[in-house]
């Protein structure tokens, strides 16, 4: 009879991912070399690539100097173009909707700067009760920058819907998050972007969660504006350069932008004039030149999702999510994230009494990374890119013997 840890095995042989392009962690305890590890939701993989890649690019500004700029390999003046085309890709939009930047906060920033517009009766900014607490920071501020009491101006919910039919006429701005950073649910992305859209409002979204998770189409979805960072499903490196989407209804017009150096058509950018003169693409959106060397990972990570394609990365998710979720269902725990595949990405989100304390044992005696966000949840992400069957029995099996034990 085959045991529990052997069908796992024979299933990572029938259904492979590309675990052999990253780098494994060596594991710190337990009873296998390499660490099962289910924390891409936080701080994706090093793939092996990237090393070599970034040599190239330290390379030229060891030979090169100043004149990489324009003669390096990769020359660093339109280098965020290289990104452009993938990225476009891995979120469903036109180029000209998409540019590599900043990193997320700051991209959320810089488009409510165009998009909060608050007027009249129309100022408050609707995010979810669960929000993250970076994108609720942001929200704050900005209600207060526009001089408004921030615990008035931005209504948290449970309900999305229900409060705009109640709300409708008020709300200025709708940001969400794409994939509930706590729960792992994926939302209804086009529905909510409809509803919103319907009742007057701007409907903006955070996709840290999402990008590199689950298919996007945002141009699609009429999405009005949208951001994301590159650290974790897309395996950019800690802190890696971000995104933003700008709805092509958008580009082009007036809105009100802040503006720098790379705000201006690069054909007339050398001419150091005064005066800005913004393409008619998110490239507008940008303020300084970009920063190559971390840039570097992100444009090779791209590479790899262009390579394997999001459809069969998604497939695979629901192959492993929908595994794990078998194997969780066995023991005495709760299990928070929608168990409908279309309403999750690559996420199971567990209720413990103390989620901090069981992510240390599964590291530490199981090896086994997990992550615990305060102060009762543990999220365990099965990327398809790297994460095994035997990773997820490895996780299920550490969680049956410290419940039962």
């Amino acid at each position: 009879m085959t045991s529990p840890e052997e069908g796992a095995r024979q299933r990572d042989a029938a259904d492979p991912g590309h675990r052999d392009l990253f780098h494994i962690p060596p594991a710190e305890g337990g009873d296998y070399a390499e660490t099962a590890y289910l924390a891409g939701n936080s701080l994706g993989l090093q793939p092996r690539q990237t090393t070599v890649e970034l040599a190239r690019d330290l390379d030229a500004w060891a030979t090169l100097g100043v004149e990489g700029h324009l003669d390096a390999d990769r020359p660093w003046l339109p280098y965020h173009e290289l990104l452009r085309d993938p990225a476009a890709r891995l979120v469903g939009a036109l180029p000209s909707e998409t540019v590599v930047m900043n990193s997320l906060t700051v991209n959320l920033h810089l488009l409510m700067v165009s998009f909060y517009r608050p007027r009249g009766e129309r100022t408050h900014i609707l995010v979810e009760d669960t929000t993250f607490p970076s994108d609720s920071y942001a929200v704050r501020s900005q209600a207060r920058f526009h001089g408004l009491d921030p615990d008035t101006a931005v209504i948290r919910t449970a309900d999305v819907r229900k409060t705009i039919q109640e709300y409708g006429d008020r709300i200025a701005l709708v940001l969400l998050g794409g994939v509930d950073y706590l729960t792992g649910e994926l939302r209804d992305i086009a529905g909510i972007t409809a509803a919103g859209q319907a009742a007057g409002a701007v409907v903006g979204w955070d996709m840290a969660h999402a990008v590199g998770n689950v298919p996007l189409r945002l141009h699609e979805w009429n999405v009005d504006f949208a951001a994301w960072c590159s650290y974790k499903y897309l395996n950019g490196g800690p802190g890696a350069v971000a995104g933003a989407f700008v709805h092509e209804r958008h580009t082009g017009g007036d809105l009100p932008r802040f503006e720098g150096w790379w705000s201006t058509e690069p054909a007339t950018r050398f001419e150091m004039a005064p005066v800005a003169r913004p393409p008619d693409t998110a490239d507008a959106w940008q303020l300084s030149n970009p920063p190559i060397l971390a840039m570097s990972p992100v444009r090779t990570s791209l590479e790899i999702f262009d390579t394997v394609g999001m459809a069969a990365l998604r497939e695979r998710s629901v192959r492993l999510t929908g595994y794990l979720h078998g194997l969780l269902d066995a023991l005495p725990l709760t299990v928070v994230t929608p168990r409908d595949p279309e309403r999750r990405g690559s996420q199971l989100s567990l209720r413990v009494a103390d989620a901090a304390g069981l992510t240390k044992v599964l590291r530490h005696r199981y090896g086994v990374i997990a992550d615990a966000r305060e102060p009762d949840v543990v999220r365990l992400a099965p990327v398809p890119l790297y994460s095994t069957y035997h990773d997820c029995w490895r996780a299920a099996d550490a969680l049956a013997r410290e419940v039962d034990g």
